[in-house]
């Protein structure tokens, strides 16, 4: 975390306060491809996965689903076989050993985990191109990248202290897993509908606090290790904000098959 001691001592110093600024603009920058670049990943992995998994001839076909979509012998393994399961969880494993491993790991192991975190959960994805039309798909991500774009702006300019607020939007994330938990018993439409709206409002708001926070970690004095860990462990807190964010909006505003 910044240190306001040392930030202000150091402003009054001719040229610090330029090279400070520098800093923050460079570490920011790097945060931001890391995680368009852990995006990236995601797409390609999704997009190059459903279409190993789905086929247009009936000969290649082992299952047809209900919208008439046929699967490959991959894609009943990943989407209809057991398999889905270590398909849907990897991701979250991964996800966890990163966060909690990230402070003995080398910079370059940190980010191939972060790579490869990327990967999975464009494996998991896939699987709404089997529900959402291609073209609501696209919509969504580019309305998702538009709105993410202005709330990180938002978090990055604003001279409001965000942390009452983020720990209020930490609160609401723990019940939406237990509303979607107890909504796979329930299946109520309702619900689904109060869990997505709530999502969005959620990790909307996280956007802006997680921007805000990321900058405030910033330190001029870290070593190249320490600014590179942080900087993944950054771009990480707004990939996880940009997929939930992106996910609850498809919700609203995907066609469905």
């Amino acid at each position: 975390m910044a240190d306001p001691i040392r930030n202000y001592q150091t402003s009054a110093v001719p040229g610090v306060r330029a090279d400070i600024d520098q800093g923050l603009r460079a570490y920011m920058i790097k945060v931001y491809n890391l995680m368009g670049l852990g995006l990236l990943i995601t797409g390609l992995a999704a997009i190059g996965t459903i279409m190993l998994a789905t086929t247009t001839d009936p000969a290649s076909a082992v299952a047809t689903l209900p919208s008439g979509e046929m699967l490959t012998s991959f894609g009943y393994a990943i989407f209809g076989s057991p398999l889905r399961w270590v398909v849907m969880l990897a991701p979250l494993a991964a996800v966890f050993f990163l966060s909690f491993r990230i402070r003995s790991m080398s910079v370059a192991a940190a980010q191939t985990t972060f790579w490869v975190y990327a990967g999975l959960v464009g494996l998991s994805l896939s699987s709404i191109f089997l529900v959402y039309t291609t073209a609501s798909i696209s919509q969504t991500f580019f309305a998702t990248a538009a709105a993410f774009g202005a709330l990180s702006l938002f978090g990055y300019t604003t001279k409001r202290d965000l942390s009452a607020m983020g720990s209020f939007l930490i609160m609401g994330v723990f019940g939406i897993i237990i509303a979607s938990v107890i909504n796979i018993f329930l299946q109520s439409s309702a619900l689904t509908f109060a869990v997505s709206a709530i999502g969005v409002l959620v990790f909307a708001g996280l956007t802006a606090y997680d921007t805000q926070k990321i900058k405030e970690m910033y330190f001029e004095g870290d070593t190249s290790d320490v600014a590179g860990r942080k900087a993944i462990m950054g771009a990480l807190s707004l990939y996880l904000d940009f997929i939930n964010l992106f996910m609850f909006l498809l919700q609203f505003m995907g066609d469905r098959r």
